[in-house]
């Protein structure tokens, strides 16, 4: 029988692989500095466009900051998933740029 170990789902006590978020910080310390800011900057950038749509959709009065408050009570462990995901993805972007 072979276990699989899901990444998303490790151990944050696991002293050997850490968690997808103690490995980002760990690459954007090792990482230069330019390649982090850039990368980061990316991200927000996305942040604004989904918050731009979710504004043209759900209108100017929208309170973004409320709603990612409820997201975070009512959906916990989906975000906390997501925001492994998320974590993983970002190393891999830094990882990238630091092999080209």
């Amino acid at each position: 029988m072979v276990m699989e170990k899901n990444w998303l789902l490790e151990d944050e006590d696991d002293i050997f692989t850490g968690t997808p978020k103690s490995k980002y910080f760990d690459v954007t310390r090792q990482a230069s500095k330019e390649v982090v800011e850039d990368e980061f900057d990316k991200l927000l950038e996305k942040v604004a466009v989904m918050e731009k749509l979710l504004t043209e959709v759900k209108g100017e009065d929208f309170d973004i900051n409320n709603e990612v408050r409820t997201q975070v009570l009512t959906n916990s462990e989906e975000i906390e998933r997501m925001k492994k995901g998320l974590y993983l993805e970002l190393t891999g972007d830094i990882i990238c740029r630091l092999d080209s």
